[in-house]
């Protein structure tokens, strides 16, 4: 009896998503903690975003300063798709707003999950 198609392509999608973790922790974290917590960064100074995990998000702004954003909960496949979109009515990205996981699906990006963002703390390498 022949295995379908999409039984198949689940099979991997599952081998690739058991894979992801021993993947990620094979990183280690480069960043320490540095200051207090901030509630919000200027969307303007984002250069980037690395997303490390379900629950954390560092942001690279101007001046290559890194922001680290632990949400409060674990947001479903965040780590696994690594792709996120917002919608803020201002000039800056706080700890109230709310990020949504981006499926990539066929040809294009479908929502996933919404989760709640947290405080930014500022992160820098540790001196040698």
């Amino acid at each position: 009896m022949a295995v379908s198609t999409p039984i198949r392509l689940l099979s991997a999608f599952a081998v690739i998503a058991l894979a992801q973790p021993a993947i990620a922790k094979d990183n280690p974290d480069p960043y320490v903690a540095k200051g207090e917590p901030v509630d919000c960064i200027n969307i303007r100074s984002i250069r980037s975003s690395r997303v490390r995990d379900d629950r954390t998000i560092d942001f690279e702004v101007s001046n290559r300063k890194i922001y680290r954003n632990t949400l409060p909960n674990s947001c479903p496949n965040l780590g696994f798709e690594k792709r996120f979109s917002y919608r803020t009515s201002i000039s800056q990205l706080c700890s109230v707003d709310i990020i949504t996981v981006l499926w990539n699906v066929g040809p294009g990006l479908q929502p996933g999950a919404s989760c709640g963002l947290g405080k930014f703390q500022p992160m820098e390498k540790p001196a040698k």
